[in-house]
């Protein structure tokens, strides 16, 4: 069954307009809080990444970032650069770098989840906890959606 037809179609109306409208609000809205420890939004996406174990390479990253590979390769410049993240040979491949947080990089990124928390649960105070939890229900039937048909990924 199609769900818009070319009159019902519009912004307001548009999950990806309405989705990206929500990164980019809630971005301009966290981007202070990044700047504050000398980090950016981006940046901070890959030490979460890396973090809870999404990437270890920077091909893997790239992907859970849906980020070019050659920017994601500078990304990782930036964050080395910043004593954040640690480049090593795997022992196995020695074509392959493992990407690896450092102490002061965890450290920065548990300092920024902190303020994002904070400003999340500050955003979402007027929301029950039931409507929350079906928002993200939903998010999650989407992206799973979207990782299958767009990137030909199977669901995790």
């Amino acid at each position: 069954m199609a769900y818009y037809t070319a009159s019902s179609f519009e912004p307001d109306t548009s999950v990806g307009y309405l989705a990206k409208r929500v990164f980019q609000l809630s971005a301009a809205g966290l981007e202070p809080m990044f700047a504050e420890e000398g980090t950016t939004l981006t940046q901070w996406s890959a030490l979460v990444s890396l973090h809870y174990g999404r990437a270890d390479t920077c091909a893997e990253l790239a992907r859970d970032l849906v980020h070019d590979k050659g920017a994601t390769t500078r990304l990782i410049d930036s964050l080395e650069a910043k004593g954040w993240v640690r480049r090593v040979r795997d022992s196995d491949d020695r074509r392959v770098s493992r990407l690896t947080l450092t102490e002061n990089g965890e450290r920065v990124a548990q300092r920024c989840r902190a303020r994002v928390v904070a400003c999340w649960n500050e955003w979402l105070a007027d929301w029950s906890r039931a409507d929350v939890d079906q928002l993200l229900t939903l998010l999650h039937r989407l992206r799973g959606d979207l990782e299958q048909q767009v990137l030909g990924e199977v669901a995790a």
